[in-house]
């Protein structure tokens, strides 16, 4: 498991009992964790301490508890990286921490690119508020981010501009995935690197129905058209319970891999916990590798 282990203003505390204690700023999160099955003992004192609690509903959904005074939406860091956060109506803040780890891997992939004189074109679909993308534009990268929510496309405009980034080379793209890299095989675009993060299920901005199941072998057969002849990656992330991140590296083995050559892998990334020392798992990534 890879651990995303460098952040400044990010850190899980502790996580039990289905929970995370989390800090994120100088503001204390509890939030629900259905990978957290274990019931060991609080270790920390700011469960009590905790500026909101999210609770979930049983009829599906949840609403935040407010205990203490908090911002509506405030601004965190990673490396050089300047990222909004703001509780939503479904738990997220805004920013999933662990995907750090595969922020840092995107770019030393693109920064050892531009050393010898390349600059990657990167594809990044379902790109919510653009923490990849910020991370591959400041490696060097030119940039496509598209996701179907308006408003996140937004959100992450808003990241880059904190992060001194808004002049880089990024298309903002509200759209729904499958049919943009359709448009975009049409129309002879090619991609040096592509970074999906499906959802388990969704709709897009016309109401196409999205299920990962169901969608995902289709989408990277789309998405092995657009890739270069030189290129360099594909990344897929996975948060679907039950479904292997071998899955995914089997569907890039033959949808990618078998033309061109290459390698395939898959891993789980993480979150290391403060008050015992281990690391919490938070999903999957599958990569082509061209090297």
């Amino acid at each position: 498991m890879r651990a995303a282990d460098g952040w400044q203003d990010y850190e899980l505390i502790d996580a039990t009992k289905g929970n995370r204690l989390e800090r994120w700023g100088d503001t204390i999160l509890v939030r629900p964790d259905p990978q957290v099955v274990w019931h060991t003992p609080e270790q920390s004192p700011l469960w009590a301490r905790a500026n909101a609690v999210y609770h979930r509903s049983q009829s599906g959904g949840g609403k935040w508890e407010y205990r203490r005074s908090m911002p509506q939406r405030w601004t965190i860091r990673y490396r050089d990286l300047r990222l909004e956060v703001s509780p939503t109506g479904f738990k997220h803040t805004g920013v999933f921490p662990e995907q750090a780890v595969n922020w840092d891997a995107y770019a030393r992939i693109i920064a050892a690119a531009a050393a010898g004189g390349r600059t990657p074109n990167v594809l990044n679909l379902f790109g919510y508020t653009g923490g990849a993308t910020l991370a591959c534009a400041a490696a060097g990268a030119r940039v496509c981010h598209v996701d179907a929510s308006k408003g996140m496309v937004a959100w992450g405009r808003q990241n880059a501009a904190a992060s001194g980034l808004a002049d880089r080379p990024v298309r903002w793209i509200v759209d729904d995935c499958a049919k943009f890299v359709a448009r975009e095989i049409r129309r002879g675009v090619r991609y040096d690197g592509i970074i999906m993060d499906p959802p388990s299920y969704g709709r897009g901005p016309g109401g196409e129905v999205w299920k990962l199941e169901d969608s995902i072998d289709g989408l990277i057969d789309l998405c092995a058209q657009v890739l270069s002849e030189d290129a360099l990656f594909v990344a897929v992330n996975s948060y679907t319970t039950g479904l292997s991140p071998s899955v995914m590296a089997y569907i890039l083995g033959r949808r990618v891999a078998d033309g061109r050559g290459g390698c395939t892998e898959c891993d789980e990334i993480g979150l290391p916990v403060t008050a015992s020392g281990g690391v919490v798992p938070c999903g999957a990534t599958a990569w082509w590798l061209a090297r």
